[in-house]
């Protein structure tokens, strides 16, 4: 069905340099079949998924689909008919319509035959194509969420129905590129199993991109192993992967060391989720965390269980209807030990003689008090963008000027010049936690321009990145290189490790991590856990984070909390409520 032949890709940057992403590419993928492609990041899987989808154009060889041929130097019109026959779910893509999810698969539905999905006559939409959707969420297993909002989806479920809008077009072959990267073990099965259907129930041929050994054994009919661009083994899965993970790294041994001091609780937290039609979606009620320095913590569930939220409730960027997050704040940073947002830890009578000469700051009040605890947390989204435009020198110098030891007393200075009180410098400050876009979405909101924030919190000397970012670029084993380049010109490993770099450049004493790493290989993985565990010990920093990769956490965690429907069930050794956790979820392609 899928013939490649002599197939090189050659990538220029902005800078003139030039990368050889695939060489001499020989392929053939059986009508009906299910191929598998593994690699290390940057190896050329995702490269080779999007030129079978006639998305990007290569320098020779030529590609055969059925009676569709694309050479070299072939006319943008035999792209468009292999674009045409081809579906794919690219890496971490959420493209999805703010409806229904009946309303998503319709729009694609109307899209696929007339041409714009945009201007769907809902009305005429439905008595056309409302079946047609069902039975589509019904293969991938959504038909009881078509009522809900995209947006609030879990992310293995966004996930299913980008798949279904993709099945909507009807294509030969579906192209997935990490489609389970941040489920939950029953929430990935649900999705192989929704491959496994649309195989066979629909015909469609279909071509994986994942670095999961498991997920090809559960899924593959065969398996490529790509490494530096070319197709070094190929054959049954279980033969494949295993040499592909001959070269990985050495576990280093986790220091389980965790200090008597907790600089971190969460008393009572409660929040809830409507759906505008079907009511109560998530009720978070009951949660109490109290968090050690120099812990790894794990939040484990299902997804939508609320973790994320709780993650981003414990960085501030959201905030409970009930109850409260307290942050340990040492005595001699305190700004004014009146303040009545900062509860004294004397009244814990548990507390021994050094702790009470620090205090409590608590998370939902505005002040120079909590600029200074932010100032102390590192956080990365599951959802995470790197800047399009900027290049990753650029963007940590950003985040150094945000983070660095003298931000908070410098822009209280600039602030007091400007005429700015401390609660809106701190309302300003939060902002430089958040997306690029949703901090300039909040500005605008005020009336103001994001400039005030390069005026408030001026960059690193850019000149000086280099240097300070070296030992932590070393860690993660990303090249210098990679400085002066953007995100789209990194491969996905390569962005995941960056974007890790810019919530560690400024060391910070909090780590928060929301499902960072669930589209990286077992091989770069390793080496993110090593270094992460290095960090721990050598900073003595506090970590807590999201996922649902059971390795990583039996590797990397010393304590897990188990979430599920907005309460956490259990607390205690990772090990344990991994392991049930698995078993809990009847995940057969674990087996």
């Amino acid at each position: 069905m899928i013939k490649v032949e002599n197939l090189s890709k050659n990538y220029k940057l902005d800078n003139g340099e030039e990368i050889s992403a695939l060489k001499n590419i020989n392929l053939e993928v059986k009508d009906g079949e299910i191929l598998g492609i593994i690699g290390m990041s940057g190896s050329g899987k995702t490269s080779l998924l999007r030129i079978l989808r006639g998305v990007e154009k290569f320098d020779e060889g030529k590609i055969k689909l059925d009676n569709i041929e694309v050479s070299s130097d072939s006319s943008q019109y035999y792209y468009n008919k292999l674009r045409k026959d081809t579906a794919i779910h690219l890496q971490r893509s959420f493209g999805l319509w703010p409806e229904t999810a009946l309303n998503n698969v319709v729009r694609k539905l109307y899209g696929a035959k007339y041409g714009d999905e945009a201007s769907t006559d809902f009305d005429f939409a439905y008595d056309q194509f409302g079946d047609e959707a069902m039975e589509i969420l019904k293969v991938v297993g959504l038909e009881d969420k078509s009522e809900h909002f995209a947006p609030v989806l879990s992310g293995g479920e966004k996930q299913r129905l980008i798949m279904a809008r993709q099945l909507a077009k009807k294509p030969k072959v579906l192209l997935l590129d990490e489609p389970a990267t941040m489920a939950c073990p029953r929430t990935k099965q649900a999705i192989l199993d929704s491959i496994k259907r649309i195989n066979s129930d629909l015909g469609v041929t279909v071509v994986l991109v994942s670095h999961l050994p498991e997920v090809h054994t559960y899924l593959a009919d065969r398996v490529i192993l790509l490494e530096d661009g070319e197709i070094k083994e190929e054959g049954d899965a279980s033969d494949v992967t295993k040499e592909f993970l001959s070269d990985i790294e050495p576990e280093i041994e986790i220091d389980l060391t965790v200090d008597d001091k907790s600089i971190i609780k969460a008393n009572n937290i409660e929040k809830k989720f409507f759906l505008l039609k079907g009511g109560s979606v998530l009720d978070i009620e009951d949660i109490n965390l109290e968090i050690k320095k120099r812990d790894i913590l794990t939040i484990l569930g299902p997804s939508g269980a609320g973790k994320s939220i709780i993650l981003r409730i414990l960085a501030g960027l959201d905030y409970p209807e009930k109850g409260e997050v307290l942050y340990r704040l040492e005595h001699e940073e305190l700004d004014n030990i009146d303040n009545d947002s900062i509860k004294n830890s004397k009244n814990n009578e548990n507390d021994s003689k050094e702790d009470i000469e620090d205090i409590w700051v608590d998370l939902d009040d505005p002040g120079i008090n909590r600029m200074k605890v932010r100032r102390k947390i590192g956080f990365m989204y599951q959802e995470f963008a790197l800047q399009h435009h900027s290049t990753i020198r650029d963007q940590l110098a950003t985040k150094l000027g945000f983070k660095n030891q003298f931000v908070v007393d410098d822009a209280r200075k600039k602030a007091k010049e400007l005429g700015l009180g401390d609660e809106l410098l701190d309302s300003l400050y939060q902002l430089t936690d958040l997306p690029e876009n949703e901090a300039k979405s909040r500005l605008e909101q005020i009336g103001l321009l994001p400039d005030i924030l390069d005026d408030l919190f001026p960059k690193f000397p850019e000149k000086a990145v280099r240097e300070e970012i070296k030992p932590l670029f070393e860690a993660l084993d990303l090249p210098l290189e990679i400085l002066n380049r953007k995100s789209y010109e990194l491969s996905g490993g390569q962005k995941v490790r960056a974007m890790l770099a810019l919530a560690l450049a400024s060391k910070p004493e909090t780590l928060l991590l929301d499902e960072p790493f669930g589209d990286l290989d077992p091989l770069t993985l390793r080496i993110v856990s090593n270094s992460i565990k290095k960090i721990n010990k050598e900073f003595k920093s506090t970590i807590v984070m999201v996922s649902h990769n059971i390795d990583f956490i039996k590797e990397l965690s010393k304590r897990a909390v188990f979430m599920d429907k907005g309460k956490i069930i259990d607390d205690g050794d990772p090990i344990r409520l991994a392991n049930e956790f698995v078993t809990s979820c009847k995940a057969d392609y674990l087996s």
